[in-house]
């Protein structure tokens, strides 16, 4: 019986496994001591910008272990700025996403990633009760896998490097997390497993028509 390349299917699920290893939170909610800890490094830290502590202890406490989406509104600065490393006026664009390229793979190495980047390209078309637009240029989704990870990655030295990036090209933002409750944009763990699913099924069947050609 010509079975092919068999062997690519545990492959496949052994991959799957490691990604979902990587992509899922498997510790749990934060702890009161954790949650502690984390608090008492955002006071030490000089990158928390204005945040309140008591709205990050309020996130933190009520954290569920699962994964959210931290939505982000920026606002460049519409003259040019010093470059933070050589001091050379640049636009604030280039700026940000020079501290783009630092943050995502940071992002990465902590369990999230991207879902969304976009470019402003009008006024407020709706707007009830609120200021008016300060300037907005980008808006952004980034998924963090957890509470915890999300703390992790904001005491990362390699952020702490890249975070003059962002405060030199920033003239106005904000950021607060959400969850979704409807999406209909393939998420990571469908779609990875329909492209192991697919990739193990051209292999197999390449496997299969080399058998028959012989």
């Amino acid at each position: 019986m010509m079975v092919g390349a068999w062997w690519v299917w545990p492959v496949a699920v052994l991959v799957y496994a490691v990604f979902r290893l990587w992509y899922d939170n498997w510790r749990g909610p934060l702890t009161s001591q954790e949650i502690d800890a984390f608090m008492a490094q955002i006071a030490a830290s000089s990158t928390s910008g204005t945040t309140e502590a008591s709205v990050v202890r309020a996130f933190l406490e009520a954290d569920d272990g699962k994964e959210f989406v931290m939505s982000n509104l920026v606002g460049l600065h519409t003259q040019p700025v010093a470059h933070p490393v050589t001091g050379a006026q640049a636009s604030a664009l280039e700026v940000f996403q020079e501290y783009g390229r630092r943050f995502v793979p940071m992002l990465f190495r902590h369990g999230g990633h991207p879902l969304l980047a976009m470019r402003k390209v009008g006024g407020y078309v709706d707007s009830w009760q609120t200021p008016p637009d300060p300037g907005w240029h980008i808006v952004g989704a980034m998924r963090y896998r957890s509470r915890r990870d999300m703390m992790r990655l904001s005491q990362d030295a390699s952020l702490k490097l890249a975070h003059p990036f962002k405060a030199v090209a920033t003239a106005v933002t904000f950021s607060f997390p959400a969850q979704v409750f409807i999406g209909f944009a393939l998420r990571p763990r469908s779609s990875v497993a329909l492209i192991l699913a697919l990739l193990a099924a051209l292999v197999h069947l390449g496997s299969l028509i080399a058998l028959l050609g012989r």
